[in-house]
């Protein structure tokens, strides 16, 4: 395996094309296809789709039953097909194509030297501006399942071994243009003398030379299959295939299909574009797949239309990427579609494959073509979006939704427990830390909310060894700014005294700062509010958050691992400071309350537990157990992906190399907004699976408290569940295998 080559990682580069059309013009619209295949095979792409009937042009009209046109449409393909010989990249192109007593609006596979599949349009628009049936059949009453293309070669394809040579003969050409992938550079068709073009091109034996004309499968259900692309099966549809209720596509994608693309005439009118955007969004996600769109722009007759040449692909509901419409000039939205995340999420949502099943009538009959196209395992960058934080929305709007979300589910769930219960007060640990800070906030809006006054909420400060006078203070101050009823208790007393009892070291006046003296001032402060709790007549509120747990960061049982409710166990690390931050934005408590939360944000995250002597620095968690962001990241890939360790090493290499390229969420400081190389990466990404492996006893007996993001939970009752004896060395072992360690 290349850990670098986003092919041997799962993804597979697909671009959607839009480029001038010459109406009625096939050999000037296969010249502009070739060239734009060639720019395509520079950036490494596997698979480049082209708009509707992109050899003729979409609006010709009659034009369509002229033998002359027909004749040079097939000339047109024949052009793309030699030329496609001393290429890797697959072309989607759409054309008009005669069968029997019929015509059809068609989308070819073209490889190789080949012509792999036929598509014909399966539902024909008849309705306002369109008139395909006065042209057209549909693919629904074809009755053969091939179609002869007269002057058309069925020109061998490359076996495996000299396209691999091809492929390989590609990565100079590839990695430089990676290097500027705004601007895609032409790649130079191969020189006769070259290996690729001298090799010897054995025929086909599953399909022999036919001087009549290649003989090519033919129907609207055919999948395409890519030996050398593991997982990656694609499905051609055309236009307003796509506007109907059950889409062929749909049907694709249950049996089997996770790349479905496009070819779109599509003429533009105010607001079509958001449909199109609508349509294929929701097709990606409701699918489980990634869906390609391209529609007909510049050149297209503007008689009574006009034209956007609208690209894009979106990938699980997400788009990936997209072109400016109303171009002048060919336009390509390239993107890396994540093959092996979306082969994951079909396999977790066990109600897709039910579908299946119970649809099983419209998921048979499908035929499987089998395409040897080898690409390059070069080093071509990632193209797609890649958070940093990936439970951290870029776009500012959509982080103030989330917050907004999470927020408010905390406060749900927490309202809806105390009303099940009985409305008990509220006793909580606050420290001054970002976690318990949280909860209080939400603790004190649920109070609001249910009409109760917030001195219900027993706020208890029991200062260590290792409190620091700031945190100490903004843990008083919000507190009592909050309207909580507050007291302090001095552990350092009891928790000496029982390190004496005990024989440690510490207690014989020795500074020794191990484990157990971490653990008896966490149990001792849980110690406490549990027995406040039952004294006052209360729960104790947990404020461990979801990252600390997937690390284990908690003292386990008489510890901050238990409570009667966590409000934070589905709140990753890196997304509470922007929790906070939002409530102090959206002026939930007054500014007293905003400055103490601000002064919170300044903190630096600690367990406060060791003292350090004066001039050192404060016990750091991160340098203990890693930065939050790099194992907030990997804690994502694992929990909702499924992702191998050298997949998830790979991507945060990607997002975290060079801290200057990229987006950044909002709020993040400067001085945090640092990169990571990937032998630290590397480091890290091991203890993750060391300590997620080992601390799964700690999850296994989580208290209650709701699932919040996306991403997932910890919870045994939610999205987790293993055994807490399972080992992670496999996991281990793919890692040494397979990540560099430099």
């Amino acid at each position: 395996m290349e850990f670098r080559s986003v092919y041997d990682q799962g993804f597979a580069r697909i671009a959607a094309v839009t480029a001038p059309v010459a109406p009625a013009n096939p050999a000037k619209n296969a010249q502009t296809t070739i060239d734009l295949l060639h720019e395509a095979q520079a950036q490494g792409v596997a698979v480049a789709v082209f708009p509707e009937l992109n050899l003729t042009g979409y609006a010709i009209d009659d034009l369509f039953l002229q033998e002359v046109l027909l004749e040079q449409t097939l000339a047109a393909i024949e052009s793309v097909r030699q030329a496609s010989a001393e290429l890797t990249v697959m072309a989607v192109v759409g054309a008009p194509l005669r069968q029997g007593n019929r015509l059809y609006n068609c989308a070819l596979a073209i490889q190789g030297g080949r012509v792999y599949a036929v598509a014909p349009k399966t539902f024909l628009p008849n309705y306002r501006e369109f008139y395909e049936k006065r042209h057209f059949a549909s693919g629904a009453s074809a009755a053969t399942t091939s179609i002869t293309l007269p002057g058309v070669g069925d020109g061998p394809t490359r076996d495996d071994a000299v396209a691999a040579s091809l492929a390989a003969s590609q990565h100079d050409a590839v990695a430089a243009s990676a290097a500027t992938p705004a601007t895609p550079t032409a790649n130079p068709v191969a020189s006769p003398d070259s290996p690729a073009a001298s090799a010897p091109t054995p025929a086909n034996p599953a399909n022999p030379a036919n001087p009549s004309g290649a003989v090519v499968p033919f129907g609207n259900k055919l999948l395409l299959d890519f030996p050398h692309i593991p997982g990656m099966v694609l499905h051609m549809e055309v236009c307003e295939d796509l506007w109907v209720p059950v889409a062929p596509s749909a049907q694709a994608a249950l049996a089997g299909a996770n790349v479905l693309v496009n070819l779109s005439g599509s003429p533009i009118t105010v607001g079509r574009a958001d449909d199109r955007e609508l349509l294929a969004r929701s097709a990606s996600l409701r699918c489980n797949a990634a869906y390609v769109y391209a529609a007909a722009g510049e050149g297209e007759s503007s008689t009574d239309l006009s034209w956007d040449g609208q690209t894009m692909i979106y990938e699980l509901g997400e788009k990936l990427a997209e072109t400016e419409r109303f171009p002048q000039g060919p336009r390509m939205a390239v993107a890396d579609v994540d093959i092996r995340t979306l082969a994951s999420e079909r396999l977790r949502q066990g109600s897709f494959d039910d579908n299946r099943i119970e649809q099983q009538g419209a998921a048979s009959d499908y035929r499987t073509i089998s395409v040897p196209l080898v690409p390059t395992r070069a080093d071509i960058g990632l193209r797609r979006p890649l958070d940093r934080f990936p439970f951290v929305p870029d776009d500012p709007a959509r982080l103030a939704q989330d917050c907004y979300e999470a927020y408010s589910i905390q406060v749900a769930g927490l309202e809806q427990r105390l009303r099940a219960i009985g409305n008990p007060k509220l006793v909580i640990g606050v420290s001054g830390g970002l976690d318990s800070t949280h909860a209080l906030i939400v603790a004190a809006r649920a109070m609001d909310r249910l009409g109760r006054p917030r001195s219900d909420i027993i706020a208890i400060t029991m200062p260590g060894f290792a409190t620091t006078a700031g945190t100490k203070r903004n843990a008083i101050d919000l507190a009592t700014r909050l309207g909580c009823t507050f007291e302090e208790i001095d552990i350092r007393p009891v928790a000496t005294q029982m390190l004496k009892d005990m024989g440690h070291p510490f207690g014989r006046g020795e500074e020794v700062y191990d484990v157990t003296f971490e653990n008896v001032q966490a149990g001792l402060r849980t110690d406490f509010l549990f027995r406040i709790a039952n004294e006052r007549g209360g729960i104790v509120l947990g404020t461990g958050d979801l990252s600390e747990l997937a690390l284990g960061w908690c003292t386990f049982g008489v510890g901050d691992q238990m409570a009667h409710y966590g409000v934070n166990a589905g709140i990753p690390k890196t997304l509470i400071q922007h929790l906070i931050r939002w409530v102090v934005a959206e002026k939930i408590f007054d500014d007293a309350v905003g400055a103490t939360l601000l002064s919170v944000l300044d903190t630096e995250i600690s367990p406060e537990l060791v003292p350090s002597k004066d001039g050192e620095p404060i016990q750091s968690t991160q340098a203990k157990i890693g930065p939050y962001p790099l194992q907030d990241f990997t804690l994502f890939q694992v929990l909702r992906r499924g992702a191998r360790p050298s997949r998830i090493a790979f991507l945060a290499e990607k997002a975290w190399h060079d801290a200057s390229t990229g987006h950044w969420p909002v709020g993040i400081p400067e001085n945090e907004q640092v990169a990571y190389q990937l032998p630290e990466i590397r480091k890290w990404l091991e203890l993750f699976i060391k300590r997620f492996f080992a601390n799964q006893f700690k999850r296994s007996t989580l208290p209650n408290g709701p699932k919040v993001v996306a991403g997932g939970t910890l919870s045994p009752r939610g999205d987790w569940r293993m055994p807490s004896d399972a080992s992670g060395a496999a996991w281990l072992s793919e890692l040494e295998r397979n990540v560099p360690k430099e």
